[in-house]
């Protein structure tokens, strides 16, 4: 089974306008709502390529029960912890002369709802995958990630992360898995500015010394590459396609990835990775799988 643990998912309002006038009523010219979290994210695109998989984090008030409740209707098993204060954020996403991202802050998580969720990965064992993905809340230690994963370790549980910055070294030491930085988060883990695959596999491997098994770089239109746990590198060029948008693009590469390994190797994982990060990057919310096994025929 493939868990996964989203600590701020979020509803995501997407509204679409010509040209914002300040202080004026404004009409929108279309709107959308996505539910979504980087770990949610993976577990639907889990879903949709066929791969069982639970959804863990924390949700609060009214946008979380929403959450909660289509990932159900999806059939994607659920086992949050419902915080007793606040609500699940909500972000406004403005598409217009220049895109612009209001984003929420999300409820605080306090240690005794940390606990309950170490509690629940407690369920885990041996043969079982966690993907801890997303940026940590303000009232969460940049640790946390950290501390899930060495417990994992511990119980032989596969653990991918997909985070940036101090929480993504922070893990390290605990030997992921996998970790999934995009080629601008890689670049700035070493204050650096990193432009094409060469210099992504030479800074992927510098993090396989730091304790990464396996190295997944996202890299937009250049496409991917995964230095794996026996430093062979492998790449995969991008899909051809016209992009609508890449929010959850790197989510449903992860998902891809994950799903191609239950299947095959390494290159077959990151080609159906790859063809999952596109099939997003081209359509309205996350692609389906019609889209991603049409795309995968291009690689």
């Amino acid at each position: 089974m493939i868990y996964t643990v989203t600590f701020n998912p979020a509803v995501d309002c997407v509204v679409d306008i010509e040209h914002i006038r300040p202080g004026e009523v404004n009409r929108l010219a279309g709107e959308q709502v996505f539910f979504g979290g980087k770990g949610i994210n993976v577990s639907v695109m889990l879903n949709e390529l066929g791969i069982p998989t639970e959804a863990l984090g924390f949700c609060a008030g009214f946008t979380g029960t929403a959450i909660e409740q289509w990932l159900r209707e999806k059939g994607i098993s659920t086992d949050f912890i419902h915080l007793k204060e606040g609500f699940t954020r909500i972000n406004i996403k403005i598409r217009s002369d220049a895109e612009t991202d209001l984003n929420g802050d999300g409820p605080a998580i306090d240690s005794e709802a940390f606990d309950q969720l170490i509690d629940r990965l407690g369920k885990l064992g041996k043969g079982d995958t966690l993907v801890l993905a997303g940026s940590l809340p303000k009232s969460v230690s940049n640790h946390a990630y950290e501390q899930i994963a060495e417990l994992m370790g511990k119980k032989g549980v596969r653990t991918a992360v997909d985070t940036s910055g101090r929480a993504m070294l922070n893990v390290l030491r605990c030997k992921p898995f996998l970790i999934k930085p995009n080629i601008r988060e890689l670049g700035d883990m070493f204050a650096t500015n990193i432009t094409d695959a060469a210099q992504a596999a030479a800074y992927a491997a510098k993090l396989r010394k730091m304790g990464a098994r396996n190295v997944l770089v996202s890299m937009g239109r250049e496409g991917a590459i995964l230095l794996d746990e026996n430093d062979k590198l492998h790449t995969c060029a991008a899909c051809r396609g016209k992009t609508v948008g890449t929010v959850g693009a790197g989510d449903s590469m992860l998902a891809g990835f994950l799903a191609g390994l239950e299947q095959g190797g390494y290159d077959e994982a990151l080609k159906l990775g790859t063809a999952a990060g596109g099939a997003t990057a081209f359509s309205e919310g996350l692609g389906k799988k019609e889209l991603i096994y049409k795309l995968l025929k291009q690689l």
